[in-house]
């Protein structure tokens, strides 16, 4: 892994190699900012439909503001249709996107169930004609993220990145799990060495990396040219530079203390509270509240005190209180 130059995405040299992972529901803009403050390169996008009847929804306006947020801004993009796909990245392309990825990897039955995410596995023809729809349709990199395979028994990821690197795909995340593992079980990686021993694009591992050992070890095993970080970044955004850390130097980086992710969690809150409004923002930041003090005493009881706040100033100065006893407690066993 090149930690100087970074990645490259077609035209764009990333500042890490470390990715955020899309996830829905989690990787809106005030997230995605955070992350690449906190040391990733790269943040996709939360999934945007490829359905035009929903463009003007409040849900996909919100995952389609990408105001400040710094270049490249990846837009993931997701359905089963190639001319459909092709005007969404066209259309997300208008409207900021610098590079469209492709989803065939989300497990959801939702999805699945109308042949999208990670049920495109099963059609090789299918998954050729949208990369090639989407690759035609616009003038910046598409990039590809999708699973081993359907199940273990048929784990096509090799044929995929084939035919994705023949359609003009200039980069491919692989999550090391099926869909029929949902996120189930340990994610494995040899399929991920596989892809990336016979594929000539950068090829990026995801899946159960949630350590900053845990990331070299997977660099080490795969030859991924970068990897791609999900759940472990709920709660915990500073795993990137605790993972470049460590990439860099081979030795752990302190653990932020406790005034640190006091003010990173408030500065976090109250960017969603602006980005969707009090009323909206203070719910959303509900589970983000519960990730970042999961670990500590007395989780649980802040948990319902904060899911009673009806005040986007009273959920601040909750997170605030919370913490500053933390810090005098640690202060006093010290």
């Amino acid at each position: 892994m090149d930690t100087d130059t970074g990645m490259k995405i077609g035209p764009y040299h990333l500042s890490s190699n470390l990715l955020l992972a899309p996830m829905a529901g989690v990787t809106d803009r005030p997230f995605r900012q955070l992350c690449r403050e906190m040391g990733a390169g790269l943040a996709v996008s939360e999934m945007i439909t490829s359905d035009p009847g929903l463009r003007n929804s409040r849900k996909t306006r919100l995952r389609m503001d990408h105001e400040d947020e710094l270049a490249p801004v990846s837009i993931q993009i997701a359905g089963t249709e190639p001319q459909r796909m092709g005007d969404a990245a066209r259309y997300n392309v208008e409207h900021g996107a610098q590079i469209i990825d492709i989803n065939m990897v989300c497990p959801a039955k939702k999805v699945c169930n109308v042949l999208a995410g990670s049920a495109l596995l099963k059609d090789e023809n299918k998954v050729a004609a949208i990369l090639k729809a989407v690759v035609n349709a616009v003038d910046v990199p598409v990039t590809l993220k999708i699973r081993t395979g359907w199940d273990e028994h048929n784990r096509n990821a090799i044929n995929i990145a084939r035919i994705a690197e023949e359609s003009g795909i200039q980069a491919l995340a692989v999550h090391g799990r099926t869909r029929a593992d949902a996120y189930n079980g340990n994610a494995e990686y040899d399929t991920i060495a596989a892809v990336k021993q016979q594929a000539g694009i950068p090829v990026i591992a995801n899946g159960d990396i949630d350590s900053p050992q845990r990331a070299k070890q997977v660099l080490d095993y795969t030859g991924a040219d970068g990897l791609m970080i999900g759940r472990a970044a709920q709660g915990r955004p500073w795993i990137f530079r605790e993972v470049q850390h460590y990439l860099d130097h081979k030795e752990l980086l302190a653990e932020p203390g406790m005034d640190e992710v006091r003010d990173i969690l408030l500065g976090h809150v109250a960017h969603l509270h602006a980005f969707y409004g009090e009323y909206a923002g203070l719910r959303i930041a509900r589970k983000h509240i519960a990730w970042y003090c999961k670990t500590q005493e007395n989780a649980g009881r802040l948990r319902l005190q904060i899911n009673s706040l009806e005040s986007g100033m009273q959920q601040l100065e909750t997170i605030k209180q919370f913490f500053n006893n933390i810090i005098i407690n640690e202060s006093i066993a010290a």
